[in-house]
C-alpha cells in the first residue's frame, strides 16, 4: 500500500506520457496533433545523423560526462572514506554539514558564484593569479572554450560531492566493527584496513552506482551547461545533446526533431546500462 503512490506516480508522468516518441516518426503539427500529423518514416533521425554539428554534439555529451564519471563520481567515496577515518565528531558533523549545502542551491545560484569567482573585474581568482604573478591581466575564463570543461566539472564536484557521498557513509557505517578490530589485532594499520575491508564491503554499493553512472553516459548535463555555457563563443565545446534539444525543440519549434534525438538518447542509454549491468553481474553484483 505505501509502495502504490510511489508507482502510480511513475505511471502517470513516466510511462503514459511515452505515447509522445510516436512524433520522432511524424511531421508534427501543434494545430493539426498526432492523429492527423504524416508519418515520415526515420526521417529525423537521418537528419539528425546527417547534421553538420552531430560529431560535435556527441563529442561535447561523451566527453562532459566522461570527465563527470571520472573525476566526480570517485571523488564522493573518497570523501566518505576520509571521514570514517576522523574520530572528532564536531569537526566531522561541521565537515559532512558544510559539504552538503551546496546540493540544496540551485544552479542559476551555483552559476552566479563561479561567474563572480571568475568575473575578470573583481573576480576572487583573477586577483589571486595576478597576485600571485601567474598572469599579468584579467582572464575571461567564461569566454574562453578550451576552460569551459574544467569549469563544467569543477562546478559539479563542488556541488554534489557530500550529497553524493551520504549514501557511501550510510554504508560503511554498516560494515561489522569487529572486522576492523581483528585486523588491528593482526596489526593491520588504518590504510590497509581501508583497503582490505572498508572498500571490498561498499564494493557493491559502487558497482551499482557506477551501473547508473555508465547508463546516464549520454545525460551529461542540462541547467548548468545551459547557464554557464550560454555564449555563442562556448556552444563548440558547451552544446550537449539535451541543451542541443532544447534549441532545436523548444526554441525553433522543431519538435518531431527533437523528440527523435530524445529517442535516440534513450535508446543508446537503455543499450549502456545493459552492457554495464552484464559487465557487473561477472563480479558478483549488478542491478538484476
Amino acid at each position: 500500500m505505501m509502495v502504490i503512490p510511489g508507482l502510480l506516480f511513475i505511471f502517470i508522468f513516466n510511462y503514459i506520457p511515452m505515447y509522445g516518441v510516436l512524433m520522432s516518426f511524424q511531421d508534427y503539427n501543434i494545430f493539426d496533433g498526432m492523429r492527423n500529423s504524416p508519418w515520415v518514416g526515420f526521417k529525423h533521425f537521418e537528419m539528425f545523423f546527417n547534421d553538420p554539428r552531430f560529431m560535435e554534439i556527441m563529442r561535447n555529451t561523451i566527453v562532459i560526462s566522461g570527465l563527470k564519471i571520472l573525476i566526480c563520481f570517485p571523488a564522493p567515496i573518497i570523501l566518505a572514506l576520509m571521514l570514517n577515518e576522523v574520530k572528532n565528531m564536531a569537526f566531522k558533523r561541521s565537515v559532512q554539514t558544510i559539504t552538503y549545502l551546496p546540493h540544496f542551491l540551485s544552479w542559476v545560484i551555483v552559476a552566479g558564484f563561479a561567474m563572480s569567482i571568475l568575473a575578470t573585474d573583481n573576480g576572487s581568482l583573477n586577483i589571486a593569479l595576478e597576485k600571485a604573478g601567474l598572469i599579468d591581466e584579467p582572464i575571461n575564463f567564461l569566454a574562453i572554450p578550451q576552460y569551459f570543461w574544467t569549469i563544467i566539472v569543477t562546478t559539479n564536484l563542488w556541488k554534489s560531492i557530500g550529497f553524493a557521498s551520504i549514501v557511501y557513509i550510510a554504508a560503511i557505517a554498516g560494515v561489522d566493527q569487529q572486522l576492523y578490530e581483528a585486523a588491528a589485532l593482526d596489526g593491520a594499520s588504518r590504510f590497509k584496513q581501508m583497503f582490505l575491508i572498508t572498500i571490498p564491503s561498499i564494493m557493491p554499493i559502487i558497482v551499482i552506482f557506477f551501473i547508473l553512472e555508465v547508463g546516464n553516459l549520454l545525460n551529461a548535463g542540462f541547467e548548468d551547461l545551459l547557464i554557464l555555457g550560454d555564449d555563442a563563443i562556448l556552444r563548440s565545446v558547451s552544446d550537449v545533446l539535451d541543451t542541443y534539444v532544447y534549441r532545436v525543440g523548444i526554441g525553433s519549434g522543431r519538435y518531431s526533431y527533437a523528440t527523435a534525438i530524445g529517442l535516440f538518447k534513450a535508446v543508446i542509454s537503455v543499450g549502456l546500462l545493459t552492457l554495464a549491468n552484464y559487465l557487473a553481474r561477472k563480479t558478483g553484483n549488478s542491478l538484476w
